[in-house]
């Protein structure tokens, strides 16, 4: 990801778009799923279970 200084922006703006940047493009969250190896079946089982807790705690 490049990000360009632009006209009167400090590090700290700078910075801030570029970590915004990368958090929308997905990069962090590929990076942090490829440090360990989960099946897609798991993924998907995983993925259930959570929306059937969701489901069951806002129905309460």
């Amino acid at each position: 990801m490049r990000v360009e200084l632009r006209d009167s922006e400090g590090f700290e703006q700078l910075l801030r778009r570029f970590t915004k940047g990368i958090e929308r493009s997905g990069i962090i969250r590929e990076h942090r799923r490829g440090l360990r190896f989960i099946s897609i079946q798991e993924e998907t089982r995983a993925k259930r279970r959570k929306a059937e807790r969701r489901r069951r705690r806002n129905a309460a």
